[in-house]
């Protein structure tokens, strides 16, 4: 048992008290044993003790913490459940971004020889760009490959829950976040600490600063048991398990997660500071989660390496014959480079690693009826055909309405109402129709599958928005029908003052789908402008508002004031127009009364905006509602720095790459982006010797290491400013 106890040392928070000695020593051992008990059996599936022993323990350990309670701490594992209710989700900046991978659609064994070919393509360009002096010289094992070695690689399920980053500093468990959009997550702290599978004590040598990424999902057994349990209660069942395990660690109240079976498998790292002597030096990402499993982390025991195009394509197989019988909902696996330097080498294509891709499986079919086509309005008036089915479970989920694109697709497939169709989840995101089943009645005799009517219309698109009764129009050579009401058509107003609020435009917190249903179904919020007039009143009248709430949302709505042009460009949702040619817009003219005002050939002259853009932005300046909105705006005090054509031409940092890493005392990520952004600098990802600067921040990580190897200029905040206010 002393072996045992060494796993899980004593957490230092422990070390110091003004409890007797006994009582603190015996709350060590007991914690410890805990941690190791709780370990066998979350995640090794091998108990040490019986129920009876644990309980035993656990409730002494409960005593000792009442009898003397300096000695709580928040990594016992009395405290994994705190019951406390949160007033919201605190945004967490993450200090490696948690980015996405490719996806691979192909789902044949081609699927995965072509990432092995893209891989050797691009080493193979690469290396001729080397031999040119265009690049520094690829790394041995890369050359390697271009020689044609084989590839390692490590193949692992892709699981379908939450992704997670858990931070741990000296060994403690201090903070969970959830992906978000990559760049900022939510704090689930909270929450996580309810799943026992994950470690709240780290055995010694860890690193000082170790985040540990992952995945949590909720077992097909331990969902079903769940809807079983609801339904006895008479409470509303979960779809899925993903959509069950997401919901539980969005809870504001621990004890409403703690209920819930969740479960953790890790699958990599994002920051890790390491120690001075000692430091665990991986090679490999293979030999990164063998590291982590001995640290006390679920890895899925499906995870292998591999090597070759050919291994991959048996994984492939081999997991996708055991899908239906793995305690948990897959849709795909996932290849990465195995060797860590040869990962570095290949590095990233815009926010996705060259080195990893998911490679899914086909999408599950299943039929059902066509009870209905609906027409559903987008943000921009588009007007999208809608199949309303029969419920169906497809894909894990059970679906009520797929998309029918547009009225020719629709003609195409031959789709009616009354038809048996043919519902699949697309990417496994958007049910779509594929097709229509020919007019039978089920072998069964059961009446499952009933063939339509007679005679049954086309289906044809309405003639007036079905939403605010404004003209529907078909542009020449498009496909789309779209509704002429803009921002004052209900269903547009909602996601456009979604796309308004959103973090890459004015970045409104708080102002989310439930609030902005509320704003406009009360008659509320009819334009964008009546967002900046809401009163404390109007807010705590909401349903579920505290006032603590409200004055939170009004200090969003204030704090977005201050903004630049093109995220204000962007915020007003124009057709086509994104982020990249707000950017472009606003450094072209300078003034936002320049673009209203500009013509289609002025707008031409901007780079990467062509005739259907340029029209686009004609057409909306052209409407003097949207006019009318952009003035009420600037009188509710929205303001940016603005600049003279040729004043905004002269960018002192054209030319130059930067690099942004850690946090800045004042400056946002984004802030800082859209600073440099204006200034002519390209802001990248990734360090290399043809970096300009490296401006680093607290917590700056690997891109601050490989800066100062490779001898970049590392600037701290008030360097980025004196940087931005040099003349070109």
């Amino acid at each position: 048992m002393t072996q045992s106890l060494d796993l899980f040392p004593t957490p230092p928070e422990t070390a110091q008290t003004n409890a007797p000695a006994p009582a603190a020593e015996e709350v060590a051992r007991l914690r410890a044993c805990l941690h190791r008990w709780a370990h066998q059996y979350y995640v090794q599936d091998a108990p040490e003790v019986p129920d009876a022993e644990y309980d035993r323990v656990y409730q002494r350990l409960q005593a000792l913490e009442s009898e003397h309670p300096e000695l709580v701490t928040p990594n016992s594992p009395t405290q994994r459940v705190i019951g406390a209710v949160m007033d919201g989700l605190a945004p967490v900046r993450h200090a490696v971004p948690m980015l996405s991978i490719r996806t691979e659609t192909d789902v044949t064994a081609a699927g995965a020889e072509k990432f092995e070919q893209q891989l050797r393509s691009y080493l193979a360009t690469e290396q001729k760009r080397a031999e040119r002096g265009e690049r520094p010289a690829l790394c041995p094992l890369a050359l390697e490959v271009v020689a044609g070695a084989p590839i390692g690689y490590v193949a692992e399920p892709k699981f379908d829950g939450l992704a997670m980053s858990l931070r741990y500093e000296n060994g403690l468990l201090v903070q969970a976040a959830t992906r978000g959009d990559g760049e900022v997550g939510e704090d689930v702290t909270h929450n996580i600490r309810t799943i026992r599978q994950i470690p709240l004590v780290l055995p010694a040598g860890v690193p000082p600063v170790l985040e540990v990424r992952g995945e949590v999902y909720m077992a097909r057994a331990d969902f079903d048991r769940l809807n079983q349990e609801q339904r006895a209660r008479g409470q509303k069942t979960f779809v899925n398990p993903r959509n069950a395990a997401a919901g539980a660690v969005r809870q504001l109240d621990a004890g409403i997660t703690a209920q819930r079976p969740l479960r953790f498998f890790a699958y990599g790292v994002g920051e890790v500071a390491p120690l001075a002597q000692g430091t665990p030096h991986w090679q490999s990402h293979y030999g990164l989660l063998q590291t982590l499993k001995s640290w006390g982390f679920p890895v899925a025991e499906q995870v292998q390496p591999v090597v070759g195009a050919e291994a991959l394509v048996a994984f492939h197989q081999c997991v996708g014959q055991q899908r239906d019988q793995l305690p948990y909902d897959i849709d795909g696996v996932v290849y990465k480079v195995d060797d860590l330097v040869l990962q570095q080498e290949l590095g990233f294509k815009t926010r996705e690693p060259r080195w990893a891709v998911a490679h899914k499986y086909p999408a599950q079919e299943m039929m059902t009826l066509v009870e209905g086509i609906d027409i559903q309005v987008g943000r921009t008036g588009k007007l999208t055909p809608v199949a309303r089915l029969a419920p169906v479970f497809v894909g894990g989920v059970t679906v009520t309405n797929a998309t029918l694109h547009n009225l020719f697709e629709l003609r195409r497939k031959k789709v009616r109402v009354g038809d048996q169709v043919i519902v699949r989840r697309a990417g496994d995101v958007i049910p779509e129709v594929v097709g229509v089943v020919p007019p039978v009645v089920s072998p069964a005799g059961d009446g499952a599958w009933i063939a339509r009517q007679p005679y049954v219309a086309n289906f044809r698109m309405p003639t007036a928005c079905p939403v605010c009764g404004s003209a529907v129009v078909r542009e020449p050579g498009e496909t789309e029908y779209r509704c002429t009401g803009g921002l004052f058509c209900p269903a547009q107003r909602k996601e456009a003052i979604l796309h308004f609020a959103a973090r890459r435009a004015m970045d409104i917190e708080g102002l989310g789908g439930k609030l902005v249903d509320q704003l406009v179904d009360a008659g509320i919020v009819h334009t964008l402008p009546d967002l900046y007039r809401l009163g404390l009143t109007a807010l705590v009248a909401l349903e579920r508002m505290a006032e603590k709430s409200a004055q939170n949302i009004l200090a969003a709505l204030e704090q977005s004031k201050q903004t630049t042009l093109p995220r204000f460009l962007f915020a007003l949702g124009i057709r086509h127009v994104g982020e990249s040619t707000a950017k472009d817009l606003a450094r072209h003219f300078g003034r936002l009364d320049a673009i209203m005002d500009a013509t289609v050939e002025q707008l031409l002259q901007v780079n990467d905006v062509g005739p259907v853009v340029a029209q686009s932005i004609r057409l909306f300046f052209d409407q003097p509602h949207h006019r009318e909105v952009v003035e009420q705006l600037r009188a509710c005090g929205l303001a940016w720095p603005e600049g003279a054509p040729s004043e905004r031409a002269l960018q002192p940092l054209a030319g130059q790459t930067i690099v942004l890493t850690g946090t800045l005392p004042t400056l946002s990520r984004d802030a800082a982006k859209d600073m440099l952004e204006a200034a002519g600098a390209k802001v990248s990802g990734s360090v290399s010797k043809k970096t300009s600067y490296v401006v680093a921040g607290a917590e700056a990580g690997s891109k601050l290491t490989k800066a100062q190897e490779l001898g970049v200029p590392v600037l701290d905040e008030a360097g980025l400013l004196a940087l931005l206010a040099q003349q070109p």
